[in-house]
């Protein structure tokens, strides 16, 4: 499955990618890189032919037309980094990114039915919120033009948002309620969540072999370690040696990884970790990176964090769920209802 069915994506993607910028500059920046080949030539000289708005849906009479697929997909695409889309199931991905816009559609044609105060200078302020992002005028315009966008039909796009996110906000998250007894079911149903194993803080002075080293060439390396272990337990300063000597990129931080838990490393480095105490210093661990001494500078035991930590972020969760449910419920009943028309070759 390529495109979520969480609501926000269902119903509100499309949007919140459009105003919020990210993703078009995402999109924008990729399009720049492509290479000659994958862009359309232009035709010299020749006067730009004008062509019929291929329409793939309508909803209730209202048309979606194809460029606004190819938008719906391009922020998709760009939403979802490294997302490749294999040509067996294109015509898949386009039937999602389909549905999505109409759901926005059956949204829209609702919101319209409530009433907007001062509209147009919220979708000013949108807009302005949105230029603000960019450094110069120049990068918007790039920004919306690598979506086949002006700004007339960005300001268009913007003011069904506020529609939409009226209607939702009045009509759906108004009547949701979630108290405290539904967040504390969640907490303690869901404990494993909010614990914390034991972690350990430490830095380490990594003397890196290549994966094709000779036994020479590691014996050498190994030697180097041992030579920095004894210096460092002879009361040299750790962090020193760490930026002097160290091949991994933590060598900046004196060697420090930070914090971090079980899991996380290379059994034989994490092994060593977890067995030495604050303050104390490893003998050379041997890992495929090569050679490390390991010094940890503080231990956590493992921990529940109380409810009390965490009850709003919960409450908040557990209202997201409901409204995106409730959304899901709205749009299964208006589709009932509403004449769609899929003409999407």
């Amino acid at each position: 499955m390529y495109a979520p069915h969480h609501v926000k994506h269902a119903a509100m993607l499309l949007f919140a990618a459009l105003l919020g910028f990210g993703t078009m500059a995402a999109a924008a920046e990729s399009d720049q890189k492509a290479p000659p080949a994958a862009k359309a030539a232009e035709p010299a000289k020749a006067a730009p032919v004008e062509k019929v708005a291929e329409v793939v849906a309508r909803v209730n009479g209202a048309e979606i037309r194809e460029i606004e697929l190819r938008r719906a997909k391009k922020i998709i695409m760009s939403g979802q980094p490294g997302l490749q889309i294999p040509p067996e199931r294109q015509k898949e991905f386009d039937q999602q990114a389909l549905s999505q816009l109409v759901s926005t559609e059956l949204l829209y044609q609702a919101a319209q039915k409530l009433a907007v105060k001062d509209l147009d200078k919220r979708v000013d302020e949108k807009l302005a919120e949105s230029k603000a992002r960019f450094g110069n005028g120049e990068d918007f315009a790039k920004a919306i033009k690598a979506l086949d966008m002006g700004e007339s039909e960005l300001r268009e796009y913007t003011r069904r948002d506020l529609l939409i996110s009226n209607f939702i906000d009045q009509e759906i998250v108004a009547k949701i309620k979630v108290g405290e007894e539904d967040g504390k079911k969640f907490y303690d149903q869901n404990l494993d969540k909010f614990t914390r194993g034991e972690t350990v803080r430490a830095s380490h002075i990594l003397i890196g072999i290549d994966p094709k080293a000779t036994a020479e060439e590691k014996k050498q390396a190994r030697e180097k370690a041992e030579k920095l272990r004894k210096e460092v337990a002879g009361g040299a300063d750790f962090s020193v040696l760490a930026k002097g000597n160290s091949s991994c990129p933590s060598s900046q931080q004196g060697g420090d990884l930070g914090e971090f838990g079980k899991g996380q490393m290379v059994p034989a480095f994490e092994q060593a970790a977890f067995a030495l105490k604050p303050g104390e210093i490893s003998d050379v661990v041997e890992t495929q990176f090569g050679y490390h001494i390991i010094k940890v500078s503080d231990r956590k035991g493992a921990e529940t964090t109380p409810f009390k930590e965490v009850r709003e972020r919960i409450e908040e969760y557990l209202k997201g769920q409901k409204v995106s449910a409730a959304v899901g419920d709205f749009l299964a009943e208006a589709r009932k209802g509403a004449k769609v028309e899929i003409l999407l070759k």
